[in-house]
């Protein structure tokens, strides 16, 4: 197994005894040539994680040198209630259940925001459950609201799953519920709701959500009115590893239409409490391959993102050398989503010091960012 840390993998590789084919994928990254969907999927059957690490640290280290990124955060999830009911999620209740669950009125969702009025937080992360009442009106006097009282909080709010119905409830295609979103205050997406994109695993998993060809269009849109957005994978079930490269291939062409993406997020298929819990987790191995392939595959997105309130902070620790360069932000313990699925930060919540330390442990250096990643603060230039 390559080393993970040497300073040239390629000429490591070069004098290796692995396959021609690993050699030429080598040699493509060397060059900065583009991998094609066949070199993805021989990565995934082949390739072994020094391997991939070395290479992925060498990209990820030409685009963005010894950095890692994190911010200023925390989350409002409006409700757990949903209209939906994806076999892999843990987290949502049906209407029918909604006693289990909560619905936060504006009122309860700027009280929460207010919280944070003395901390120097950049961004609220908002997102959770589809209700019907939660609607067009609801969300758009809710982002007004949020400017009102505090204008330069970035809000980064609501994935394709939400903005599909409720475009669809207000009779508004998806380019006018947009424009009217973002006049109202909307910042930026984030990437949840795409799961996997093929049709079969998709209607499998997430029957009923938003399609794939939906997913992508709301993003593109969004991009075309100059906006920003994230995009994530839902890895680890039931899809294969053609599935996976299929996902990215298409993340991958949108991006060359649009360069609207900020970053890519693998998010790892927990077990627990969900309809799908007969179906084991990949190994923290497999978690560092993925990280690895997505930093190798996806030539045009500047940074991967390793969510440690997902995989934990050692496991986000490792994926600093395999290809990542963020690491979400400090959260604040405002997010349930993965917790309830069974991951390894019950509580999720890191001062601005941990994040620092955590990041320079492992010999990196730390740069606070707002969403845009845009330097707030670079910890090199201080003790």
């Amino acid at each position: 197994m390559i080393s993970e840390t040497i300073s040239n993998p390629f000429s490591v590789i070069e004098a290796s005894n692995i396959s021609p084919q690993l050699k030429a994928i080598s040699e493509k990254i060397k060059q900065n040539q583009r991998l094609n969907f066949e070199d993805g999927v021989l990565l995934y059957k082949e390739a072994e994680l020094g391997y991939l690490s070395a290479l992925a640290n060498a990209v990820r280290e030409r685009k963005n040198k010894n950095y890692v990124y994190f911010n200023h955060n925390f989350h409002v999830e409006p409700t757990n209630i949903c209209v939906y009911s994806c076999s892999f999620c843990s987290y949502s209740r049906l209407i029918k259940h909604r006693t289990e669950g909560w619905e936060l009125s504006t009122d309860q969702i700027l009280d929460i925001i207010k919280k944070y009025d003395n901390q120097a937080v950049t961004e609220v992360h908002i997102t959770g459950g589809v209700v019907p009442k939660q609607d067009f009106e609801f969300y758009t006097e809710l982002f007004r609201k949020i400017k009102a009282h505090r204008p330069n909080l970035h809000i980064k709010a609501l994935t394709p799953v939400e903005y599909h119905y409720i475009f669809k409830k207000a009779k508004l295609s998806y380019k006018e519920g947009l424009e009217k979103m973002k006049e109202a205050g909307l910042d930026s997406m984030p990437g949840g709701g795409a799961e996997i994109f093929d049709k079969t695993i998709r209607d499998k998993i997430a029957g009923g959500k938003c399609s794939a060809e939906e997913w992508l269009e709301i993003h593109e849109t969004w991009h075309q009115m100059g906006g920003h957005s994230n995009a994530t994978m839902l890895y680890g079930h039931i899809e294969t590893f053609e599935h996976r490269i299929d996902h990215m291939e298409r993340l991958r062409q949108l991006q060359d239409r649009t360069k609207g993406f900020n970053a890519f997020i693998p998010l790892k298929f927990r077990n627990k409490d969900n309809e799908m819990a007969n179906v084991p987790e990949v190994s923290v191995i497999e978690d560092l391959r993925n990280y690895a392939i997505a930093r190798l595959y996806l030539d045009n997105f500047d940074h991967i993102k390793a969510y440690w309130a997902m995989i934990g902070r050692s496991t986000a620790q490792l994926a600093l050398n395999c290809g990542a360069d963020d690491i979400d932000g400090t959260i604040d313990d405002t997010t349930k989503i993965y917790s309830m699925a069974g991951s390894e930060e019950q509580n999720p919540k890191l001062s601005t010091q941990e994040l620092v330390k955590l990041i320079k442990d492992v010999g990196r250096i730390p740069v606070e960012r707002d969403t845009l990643y845009n330097i707030v603060r670079d910890y090199s230039l201080i003790n």
